[in-house]
């Protein structure tokens, strides 16, 4: 069975979990999560910042993508499993992705890497959002 991909839709969700990422890590919970993990912003970027945080942002951009090329294969397996389609199939897809891959994973983090509980609702919370936004998009446009 074949795969329909939608590249498009593809390259929406990658730009859309970056810009998320940006805002959720940055405006949002960017201060309450930095006090959680007891982490600082420098008051002046190096070029050796700057360069590791270029190579940052294009190692989580690569990884949104395959992300998404495997949740896009999820809703397209649940979808004919399951025999939903559109926000519905998008937001069961994500759901369950969340739960059973990204939780324990962040869970796993808290309890034994010593991370406070304020880390798993926040970076938790920002790839259930994440996951649930792009699910709809995946699904409504593919």
């Amino acid at each position: 069975m074949a795969i329909p991909i939608n590249w498009w839709a593809l390259l929406v969700t990658t730009i859309m979990s970056v810009i998320i990422g940006s805002l959720w890590f940055g405006p949002l919970f960017g201060k309450a999560w930095m006090n959680a993990l007891g982490i600082s912003m420098p008051e002046t970027m190096t070029p050796e910042m700057k360069r590791r945080m270029n190579w940052s942002y294009f190692a989580v951009t690569v990884g949104a993508l395959i992300t998404n090329f495997v949740l896009l294969h999820s809703i397209v397996f649940g979808s004919a499993y399951l025999n939903i389609s559109g926000v519905a199939a998008g937001f069961q897809a994500a759901f369950w992705n969340w739960l059973g891959f990204v939780a324990p994973v962040v869970l796993g983090s808290v309890l034994w890497e010593s991370r406070p509980k304020k880390y798993f609702w926040i970076t938790g919370g920002y790839y259930l959002v994440l996951l649930l936004i792009n699910g709809v998009i995946l699904s409504v446009w593919r």
